[in-house]
């Protein structure tokens, strides 16, 4: 098949969060079967790097990169790169089938319209964006009125990561039967040859007797760090050992967290560290004991990443529902303060209970989110879209 998967930010921008790291994951995947699979992206890479040169094969990917028309606005996720225009118009009948990773966004915008005029099935995939929610809801759903409501509506099928997105799909319009429900995956390759404990630790200055709390993705208003920073004062003022690592960067959040560690006291005790190389980041994992996202949409990829390293997860109510989680791999409590704090010091103090998760979590991973066995559903859907578009 000749895939064009479309999506603003590609590798290596790996700092625009989990989205990315799917779309390249599915992309190689798939190039490793023999098909043809091309990604038309921006030239973004970060809030001031932009990607040179401008086409790449990587991994047997063919990647056109376009440039944007500012780094600053893309980084807010405003990515607008006129190029494409002109790729999509002319090239897109070259496809057997397309593939949108995202929602509201420029690229849909101009592949949902000239898909549908020369008759090329496209799939989209929103990766925990289908309803409007958050920040600039408003903008959001004038964007769903002009465009977003008809570009999922005449989409060949669309894919959610859960049945909560599901439902999400069909309150936009989007009929059952075109909708795939397709959890995100896991390169084990990556996690085969695990690092020994300590380097993180080493690197950082943290003590080997130190519990590490871990929390791994954007600094956003939405992933609940301001209630994860509150668990973790009330975890500090009991027990003395606990150091908070927040890794990732930051989306606009970061005076916010700094502001109310300050507030608090607690800035001692807490490592805001940036966007690190995928290396380190298991390195992280590896030396930490719990791992804490208190917040979410979609399936998080750190959710996987951490099973893999053996890391317990603990996560809330206020995420979609990912019913292999709880009791399972972790615990999923309520978004409050209490019992988050409560969560993470019943996984430190019962070793046991810790180990058990640990070793569910990593044989829970290699069995049901490896991108082969992912990508074996996403290229069912492929062929059926392209059958379907031919009858």
């Amino acid at each position: 098949m000749k895939i064009l998967q479309l999506i603003p930010a590609f590798y290596p921008a790996f700092a625009y969060g989990g989205t990315v790291n799917v779309a390249y994951n599915i992309s190689k995947e798939l190039a490793k079967r023999g098909h043809d699979v091309t990604v038309y992206t921006s030239d973004t890479i970060d809030k001031t790097t932009r990607q040179i040169p401008r086409y790449l094969e990587h991994e047997g990917v063919k990647i056109h990169y376009y440039r944007n028309i500012s780094n600053r606005l893309a980084w807010k996720r405003y990515v607008l790169y006129p190029g494409l225009i002109r790729a999509i118009k002319n090239n897109i009948q070259n496809f057997d089938v397309v593939h949108l990773h995202g929602t509201r966004n420029f690229q849909n915008m101009i592949a949902a319209h000239y898909a549908k005029k020369y008759k090329i099935p496209y799939i989209v995939q929103a990766h925990g964006s289908v309803l409007p929610f958050f920040k600039k809801q408003n903008l959001k759903k004038l964007y769903d009125l002009v465009w977003g409501e008809k570009i999922l509506q005449n989409a060949s099928k669309c894919i959610a990561l859960t049945k909560t997105e599901s439902d999400q799909y069909i309150k936009m319009g989007v009929p059952e039967d075109r909708i795939a429900i397709i959890p995100n995956g896991l390169d084990l390759s990556q996690f085969s040859n695990l690092p020994e404990r300590g380097i993180f630790r080493s690197k950082y200055g943290i003590s080997d007797n130190c519990k590490i709390i871990l929390y791994i993705g954007r600094l956003h208003g939405s992933k609940g760090l301001d209630l994860l920073i509150d668990a973790f004062n009330k975890v500090i003022q009991e027990r003395e050992n606990f150091q908070l690592v927040i890794i990732g960067p930051d989306d606009g959040y970061l005076r916010q967290i700094k502001s109310k560690t300050n507030y608090l006291g607690s800035q001692d005790k807490i490592k805001i560290i940036g966007f690190i190389p995928n290396n380190e980041k298991i390195q992280a994992l590896i030396d930490s004991d719990v791992f804490v996202t208190p917040s979410y949409s979609g399936f998080p990829v750190t959710f996987l990443e951490a099973c893999a390293c053996g890391l317990p997860i603990i996560t809330s109510t206020h995420g979609d529902n990912l019913n292999w989680i709880h009791n399972n791999v972790g615990f999923v409590v309520e978004y409050n303060s209490s019992k988050l704090r409560d969560a993470i010091l019943k996984l430190v103090d019962d070793e046991d209970l810790s180990r058990k998760f640990s070793n569910q979590g990593k044989r829970l991973v290699a069995g049901q989110f490896n991108w082969n066995a992912i990508c074996d559903i996403i290229e069912m859907q492929y062929r059926d879209v392209i059958i379907n578009e031919k009858k």
